[in-house]
């Protein structure tokens, strides 16, 4: 029972942010990584149905949008044209390099999600020193393997995947000085399973590139980092020891949060995604004779008033809404602002793509129809926790295993195809 249980909680995770995540495909860089990232740390915190959780919900969701979305600086593009090629070792070098940078995705994004659930009055985490820790790292790191050893991933792009890896560096070795032992479980689940995803996600791109079916299957690359991070995230979160925690929380400490969530990340989103130009040219590509610019600017104005009014909610029903000096969250009021800002970021892809004008992108129906799954199993499922503990040893087997796999899934897309539209060739 206990591992059946275990499944539908990591079915549901995954679900939560392998949907958001490939609605931030319509949005990308480091806002749209964010707010995805924020769904799926939520949504772990609804599947564990932990009380003394609840007062910090706001906290974790932040936590997990901030990890997630550092990852967004990170350019892929090139590297997912590496993996579209014919040659053994520039596929087996893009699986790889993906597989490396979805990791970096998980690892920060589980392992500050971790620290924000360790965290307690008693043993209280020094953000400003992490911070301070971790903004060195990404300087030292970036200096020394881009600018004096040359190291370069995806030229002629940006090679932020640097910076990352020493945020990364520092994060776990902050972790392993404060004895953060299952937050360093955690990392390392995400991280292992937003690697997988990622490559796996890219495999499967291809594979529906050859078979000519008529797909957005950059979006299903997508689903699949989002999908199994998620799942990482989870399994490291249940499977892992968590002391009980003060169930009320600050009040004053919820406010940050909460406009950071509804109103900063939404409102740069709209801002850098609702463009004018681009919105025409969506529109025009599926009806010549629609009036574009009009419709244009509706989409922008509703897409707004969308934000302020999420925004106005979230700050008015959870902090002002609130008296009391000290507030405990319930789960009926973390489900709803868990389904309020999914739904959200659901209707932004609709906008964005005007798909509610023509049914040329199937897929965000998809999305729809994944939200309302969500609505039905959320409550229904509940984690069961076990301590498992660190074994690096059979971690560095399993990390051994998903690079022999992408080795098989190269062997497998180079004798499928010839030379794919979007193939990049990093070794002559």
């Amino acid at each position: 029972m206990n591992n059946r249980q275990l499944l539908y909680a990591l079915l549901i995770a995954g679900m939560s942010l392998g949907t958001a995540w490939a609605i931030r495909g319509q949005f990308g860089h480091e806002q749209g990584a964010a707010w995805a990232g924020g769904i799926g740390g939520l949504s772990i915190v609804l599947i564990a149905k932990r009380k003394d959780w609840y007062a910090k919900a706001f906290q974790l969701t932040l936590a997990s949008a901030a990890g997630w979305g550092i990852g967004g600086i990170i350019s892929y593009g090139k590297v997912v044209g590496f993996a579209r090629g014919l040659e053994f070792g520039n596929v087996y070098y893009g699986f790889l390099m993906l597989g490396i940078i979805g990791g970096l995705f998980g690892l920060i994004g589980g392992g500050l999600f971790g620290l924000t659930l360790a965290s307690s009055r008693e043993k209280p985490v020094q953000w400003p020193q992490l911070i301070t820790e971790m903004t060195a790292g990404a300087i030292i790191f970036y200096y020394l393997l881009i600018e004096e050893l040359g190291w370069l991933m995806t030229p002629p792009r940006s090679e932020a995947w640097a910076a990352c890896l020493g945020m990364t560096v520092a994060l776990f070795w902050h972790m392993i000085r404060h004895q953060q032992r299952s937050a360093i479980r955690l990392a390392i689940f995400a991280g292992l399973g937003s690697g997988f995803g990622f490559a796996f996600g890219n495999f499967l791109q291809v594979m529906g590139s050859v078979s000519g079916i008529h797909f957005n299957f950059w979006n299903v690359m997508e689903y699949s980092i989002g999908f199994f991070g998620g799942v990482g995230m989870a399994y490291g979160t249940f499977t892992s020891e968590w002391e009980t925690t003060d169930m009320q929380g600050s009040r004053s400490r919820m406010l940050a949060p909460i406009i950071i969530l509804t109103l900063i990340i939404p409102f740069i989103v709209w801002d850098q995604s609702f463009e004018t130009k681009r919105l025409v040219e969506t529109i025009q590509g599926f009806d010549p004779l629609a009036d574009a610019a009009g419709i244009t600017n509706a989409v922008q104005w509703v897409a707004l008033l969308l934000v302020l009014a999420f925004a106005g909610y979230g700050v008015f029903k959870y902090y002002i809404g609130t008296k009391a000096p000290f507030s405990a969250l319930t789960y009926a009021a973390i489900q709803l602002f868990f389904f309020l800002n999914l739904g959200l970021y659901t209707v932004y892809s609709i906008l964005i793509t005007c798909a509610f004008m023509s049914l040329y992108r199937i897929e965000q129906y998809l999305y729809v129809l994944n939200v309302a799954v969500l609505a039905f199993l959320m409550k229904k499922t509940q984690a069961s926790f076990s301590d498992r503990g660190l074994n690096i040893s059979r971690w560095a087997i399993n990390f051994a295993f998903i690079i022999a796999i992408f080795a098989i899934l190269t062997a497998v897309a180079i004798s499928t195809h010839g030379e794919l539209n979007g193939a990049n060739r990093r070794f002559e």
